[in-house]
């Protein structure tokens, strides 16, 4: 059934939420280093909470915070949330990012986030759905500001963007104090152009490194990295 994903370790409902699981969640929750061993991490936009149950079953962080501005994606959240192997470590609040960044005090090691971010003539009539994708519910710039209001002093910002944004998104982060320092720009497969940057943030201004993966070969040929990354979600992989 559609509206149910099956990963190795846990299961998402995704029936209530406008967004269901995509490639790009999957990247990110997968490729976000966690070198730093973060005890708190937060989730911007959580939808079905898929990154924040990625990091759970990734590591030991303590406290995985959650945000969901949507009535029923929140529902829906809270409800994976309780249903998987970490329900004990993981917290979702309904609230805009503006209200939970007023509000809570303490900071995160790690933030993560799959922002809307389809240009205006994308839109549809559906509003949840347009509210889950579009940029004008979360400006890039609104996110920033959050971010490195709530992220630690060496705390790290994981995020995934159209590659077209890039420029842009790492200009504007370093107005607000935060630098990058990994990059993966994704393919679709070897002939196809790059379509999304996978970025790591951080504080310190350091040099950054990049990568590239290419997705597959032909097909549903993947490709070795693209197993690698994926392997302990996916269960055909």
């Amino acid at each position: 059934m559609k509206h149910i994903f099956k990963f190795k370790q846990f299961t998402i409902n995704q029936d209530q939420c406008a967004m269901k699981i995509g490639t790009d969640s999957v990247l990110l929750g997968a490729w976000t280093p966690i070198d730093q061993n973060p005890l708190s991490i937060l989730d911007i936009g959580a939808g079905t909470g898929v990154l924040s149950l990625m990091l759970a079953q990734r590591c030991d962080a303590m406290t995985i915070d959650a945000i969901e501005i949507d009535d029923n994606a929140y529902e829906q959240c809270v409800e994976n949330f309780e249903n998987s192997p970490w329900s004990d470590r993981l917290f979702c609040y309904h609230a805009s990012l503006e209200e939970f960044t007023e509000e809570i005090e303490e900071t995160y090691d790690l933030i993560i986030c799959n922002p809307p971010f389809y240009l205006d003539h994308y839109k549809t009539d559906d509003k949840q759905r347009a509210l889950a994708r579009f940029q004008d519910a979360m400006p890039f710039e609104h996110l920033l500001e959050s971010v490195s209001k709530l992220l630690s002093n060496n705390g790290r910002f994981a995020v995934v963007i159209p590659f077209k944004e890039e420029t842009c998104f790492s200009e504007l982060a370093q107005s607000f104090g935060l630098h990058a320092h990994q990059i993966l720009r994704v393919r679709g497969n070897t002939t196809s152009q790059i379509v999304r940057s996978l970025m790591y943030f951080g504080f310190e201004n350091i040099p950054s490194n990049s990568d590239e993966l290419i997705i597959e070969t032909v097909r549903h040929q993947y490709t070795n990295k693209y197993i690698n990354l994926t392997k302990d979600f996916y269960l055909k992989m």
